[in-house]
């Protein structure tokens, strides 16, 4: 499947290249909605709202690029703060049981993002093991 790709020359596959002015174009550009996901701290939060975003995710994207070492479950209440009810905030790392959703909504988080757990039932049994691993972190929510 990648006979012939020549990855050599990569070096980092996480952009350096995101920069507030990339989002200022990003948006001229789009013309639907703009979701941000990388969000820790209410400063950048408030940028993003000034950048026109429609959406923020709160994530570390698992620890992997972002250098604060903070975790997502703690950060919730300050972004929240800061966009007061403008856009939507949805949080994603490390969500594997219901009960870890409920304490993200609890801390003001308006969607959890369910990543790892719905790949692992559909690798495992394709579409019902999706719907299963949902039914299971519904009921232990």
């Amino acid at each position: 499947m990648f006979d012939g790709i020549d990855v050599d020359r990569v070096t980092n596959l996480y952009g350096t290249g995101m920069t507030w002015d990339y989002v200022r174009r990003l948006r001229g550009l789009v013309k639907g909605k703009l979701v941000l996901q990388g969000i820790v701290t209410r400063e950048d939060a408030k940028s993003a709202l000034d950048h026109g975003v429609d959406a923020l995710i709160v994530s570390n994207h698992g620890g992997r690029a972002e250098a604060s070492l903070q975790s997502t479950i703690g950060v919730p209440p300050e972004i929240v703060t800061a966009v007061n009810g403008r856009v939507p905030v949805l949080i994603d790392g490390g969500f594997r049981r219901g009960t870890d959703v409920l304490k993200a909504l609890a801390l003001g988080a308006t969607a959890v993002c369910i990543g790892r757990p719905s790949v692992w039932g559909l690798a495992a049994f394709g579409e019902p093991g999706v719907a299963a691993v949902l039914a299971i972190m519904q009921r232990e929510f």
